[in-house]
């Protein structure tokens, strides 16, 4: 016990896992118990904030069925992959030219800062007036949302190395660009590689916003309609599937990760 509550100490996997499912079942019950009731009067909270466990279960078949809850899945992932795909084609091999040369950094700083700070939401009129409102506006809008933090992340990747692979690479007679290519890619993948998997999920969040505007399929459309209809079972179920998509997507990385480079230690 006094190991499992040690300052820093991570616990063990099995124990990790168990106490997840510990806090998720903990959640269901105290969500199943503020909506037990057979009417609306008899429940701690109304039905029309919170519908019960069962109710949201129910409500999947029309939500597949009837509102093309799989076309809307198909639809958010293309979004996401192309435009997520388009920033790391552009973001991971400027950043690790800037890495490379800090002269290019030093120029591209002020715009990468300002395209981290910029709030997201502006960027969806932005998008419109450029793109117009279809699928085209979307994809470039999770691209330009993305690709400054691709180029950031791919950055410091490679400027974190250790100089001493670079000098040691010198000291054998290596060119610039083969100590740029067999050195600080080789080296620096692993945490690029690391930071696309995290700023994928911040990319598939993204993509609500722009699914707001003039979209027929797309989870962040049906979120929208649910909430003029006030349908709370269908919004609740929709985030749920959001979040089971979100981890099955990071545990693929995850595994593709840990195939990729099973010399890193820090692979989850």
């Amino acid at each position: 016990m006094k190991r499992l509550f040690a300052l820093r100490l991570p616990p063990p996997p099995l124990v990790a896992r168990l106490l997840g499912v510990g806090t998720v079942a903990v959640l269901v019950a105290l969500w199943w118990l503020v909506t037990r009731g057979a009417t609306p009067e008899t429940r701690i909270v109304s039905p029309v904030i919170l519908p019960a466990p069962g109710e949201v279960a129910r409500s999947f078949g029309a939500l597949w069925t009837e509102r093309g809850l799989a076309a809307s899945i198909a639809a958010t992932l293309q979004r996401v992959l192309i435009g997520f795909g388009l920033a790391t084609i552009v973001g991971v091999p400027l950043g690790i030219a800037a890495g490379a040369w800090r002269v290019l950094d030093a120029a591209a700083a002020p715009v990468a800062l300002f395209g981290r700070n910029v709030p997201v939401a502006a960027l969806i009129p932005l998008t419109i007036l450029w793109f117009g409102i279809e699928e085209t506006q979307k994809v470039m809008f999770i691209f330009i949302a993305c690709v400054p933090f691709v180029y950031s992340d791919a950055v410091r990747a490679v400027t974190s190395l250790p100089d001493r692979y670079v000098e040691t690479a010198q000291t054998l007679g290596a060119s610039p660009m083969q100590i740029v290519w067999k050195v600080l890619v080789a080296l620096a993948l692993p945490d690029i590689y690391k930071s696309l998997r995290g700023l994928y999920g911040m990319a598939f969040g993204y993509i609500m916003l722009a699914e707001l505007i003039n979209a027929e399929h797309g989870l962040g459309y049906l979120l929208s309609t649910s909430q003029r209809r006030g349908m709370s079972e269908h919004i609740i179920l929709i985030l749920l599937v959001i979040a089971a998509m979100a981890y099955l997507i990071d545990r693929f990385l995850g595994w593709l990760q840990r195939g990729l480079f099973p010399h890193r230690e820090d692979t989850e």
